[in-house]
């Protein structure tokens, strides 16, 4: 039975078809063959460009980030640790996926071992849930510097923030090693390639000859559970700090306080819209090609990761200052 495409993602569920035509003899095969984005072989070269500077940008910026927190004194804060934490996370994220995608359109590199195929799916899957938790664990902090001001340094201490890491950490690993435990007992005796440009969870169990319900409604379940629970918890935080800020006096300083939910909002709105607009892409894309659900899965996983430090670099006056003064200090 065919998955519901719910693709938000922490399940990133993609509809490929399974052609029964396409078996072969062979079981458990050691390694499977990426076919990077099918029917746009021709371009692989051209379509590198933009995602290798995407993955350049998403690399120097994130590690910006944690350069600058680690050297500026300031900066050693909650809200601060939870960046870092979603730089990290963004980095793992994107280095999982993009290295191996480049040597496909560059180097033809196509075959992947199967172990190294389970741990690409594993880490893909663990990170995305990661980053939503983390977003959540954000919210956090801006719930209580904002409506209860007073208590922030004593209520999330560095061993708070710390366990709370440590807890998004443990919700996405074994949230996800289910993904991985099922998919290494299915038999593999259809074929042994993947229409895609990494080792896609659906992708990779549906070349299994046997029942994948399992597979199937776990991920979905997951995908519904963690997006439910942690934008349900977004928004109830939202909500308490808009009445807190609308309560205060002055025009300015609702302004002020507001501000400082900015760069945490616009890293809401990429992480979800861009979630929102592939899950319906799928859903609602039966007759889209399937180059077009490859390609837009690739850009899916890569523009947060690049767009975050952007965001928290551009609207973070801390962060932006520590920037001017690394330059103009390197100028001088």
């Amino acid at each position: 039975m065919q998955e519901t495409p719910f693709c938000l993602r922490v399940g990133h569920l993609l509809p490929y078809s399974m052609s029964d035509s396409n078996t072969t003899d062979f079981t458990n095969p050691s390694t499977f063959i990426l076919l990077g984005i099918p029917g746009l072989e021709a371009a692989h070269v051209w379509i590198s460009i933009p995602f290798c500077a995407m993955y350049v940008t998403a690399i120097l910026g994130n590690f910006t980030i944690l350069f600058i927190v680690k050297t500026e004194l300031s900066l050693h804060g909650p809200m601060y640790y939870f960046l870092c934490m979603l730089a990290v996370t963004d980095l793992v994220l994107s280095t999982s996926i993009l290295p191996k995608t480049l040597s496909i359109f560059w180097f033809n590199s196509r075959e992947i071992n199967f172990s190294a195929c389970l741990t690409q799916l594993y880490l893909i899957h663990c990170f995305i849930v990661m980053e939503s938790g983390i977003l959540v664990a954000m919210a956090l902090d801006r719930y209580v510097a904002i409506c209860d001001p007073l208590r922030h340094s004593t209520t999330l201490t560095n061993p708070v923030v710390a366990k709370i890491g440590l807890a998004v950490l443990l919700r996405g690993g074994m949230l996800v090693l289910p993904y991985v435990l099922l998919a290494r007992q299915w038999p593999y005796c259809r074929t042994n390639i993947i229409p895609h440009t990494h080792c896609e969870h659906m992708a990779m169990v549906k070349l299994a000859c046997a029942d994948i319900r399992v597979s199937s409604y776990y991920g979905l379940s997951v995908a519904i559970l963690v997006i439910s629970m942690d934008v349900l918890f977004i928004t109830v935080s939202y909500i308490q700090i808009l009445r807190a800020i609308f309560s205060l006096p002055t025009k300015d300083a609702r302004l002020k306080t507001f501000g400082t939910c900015i760069s945490h909002l616009c890293t809401i709105l990429v992480f979800y819209i861009s979630a929102l607009f592939s899950s319906l892409t799928y859903r609602f894309g039966q007759n889209v090609p399937l180059h077009f659900h490859v390609f837009i899965s690739n850009v899916y996983f890569l523009v947060p990761s690049m767009l975050n430090p952007i965001i928290y670099g551009v609207r973070t006056k801390q962060i932006r200052d520590r920037l001017l003064r690394l330059f103009t200090h390197k100028g001088t």
